[in-house]
């Protein structure tokens, strides 16, 4: 899961240097067919028709579905809002993936999960800070961007160990592609080479990072997962730094601390490494 949120963290940075000279519908089909491709190079040579083979055909492209709607509504939230404030709003998600994982997985969250995870939200909002300047309408994109994939989040857990994980990863990116291509002739422009180089960057490390976060579903339940993925905004604030010169004031980095200490506090180390992982049959 910490591996998966490195390269969203860099996907993410990928994507907003490439948004600054490219439209959207363009990078966002590029990011799928990228991955579509990316899946055919590794999965094919091996698995032949097997990797179209699926018995959860409706939960598969309602999952991809959730996704582009999530990339979608991310992409336009970094196109008016720096990469660092954009993660932090989005990380409502993992509060919400801990609500849902009772009542739809019928899964037990434990008390230190839920501690940690409040915690967590908790510092999410010192680094927003509640009635400032990132609380305005464009701030509710990264939210619906949370909620999108959340859903995103649970699908995940319900196809881990029913689908072989190469299939699953392969619908990803099938859907994304062919909701897509659906704008491309209508914003498609020709990349220049730099432009091509982040656009690939951003499929590559979006597949990534999602094989990495099907596989870590195989072995925990979301809400154990959930507070792990606080840790990408530690990754997006240094690679903002590192691209766009952005960083955090105190308050910020106090809020980061916070995040960091949640997460941290959600995992039993000793039972984590003794879960059995579930089995694709």
């Amino acid at each position: 899961m910490l591996l998966a949120v490195i390269l969203f963290s860099a996907m993410d940075t990928l994507a907003k240097l490439a948004l600054k000279s490219y439209p959207l519908p363009g990078l966002l089909w590029a990011r799928y067919a990228v991955h579509v491709l990316f899946m055919v190079a590794i999965a094919a040579p091996h698995m032949g028709m097997k990797l179209l083979r699926t018995e959860r055909a409706g939960l598969q492209v309602v999952r991809g579905l959730l996704l582009v709607f999530s990339t979608t509504l991310f992409y336009l939230s970094l196109q008016f809002m720096p990469l660092a404030q954009t993660a932090a709003i989005s990380f409502v998600s993992p509060l919400i993936v801990t609500l849902l994982a009772r009542p739809l997985l019928k899964e037990k969250v434990r008390t230190r999960q839920w501690v940690a995870v409040i915690l967590g939200f908790i510092g999410v909002l010192v680094i927003i800070r509640p009635g400032g300047v990132m609380f305005q309408m464009i701030s509710l994109l990264p939210v619906a961007t949370a909620v999108c994939f959340s859903f995103y989040q649970i699908l995940t857990r319900v196809l881990a160990g029913r689908e072989h994980p190469y299939t699953t990863l392969f619908y990803t990116g099938l859907i994304g592609t062919v909701v897509s291509s659906a704008a491309l002739p209508f914003h498609w422009i020709m990349p220049s080479l730099w432009q091509g180089v982040l656009m690939v960057g951003v499929g590559l490390l979006g597949a990534g990072g999602h094989l990495y976060l099907i596989r870590a579903a195989e072995h925990a339940s979301p809400a154990v997962l959930a507070p792990f993925s606080y840790s990408q905004l530690v990754w997006s604030t240094l690679f903002a730094f590192i691209a766009f010169n952005e960083f955090p004031d105190r308050i910020s980095l106090m809020g980061m601390l916070i995040i960091v200490l949640a997460g941290m506090l959600a995992v039993n180390f000793q039972r984590a490494f003794k879960l059995k992982p579930l089995r694709w049959r």
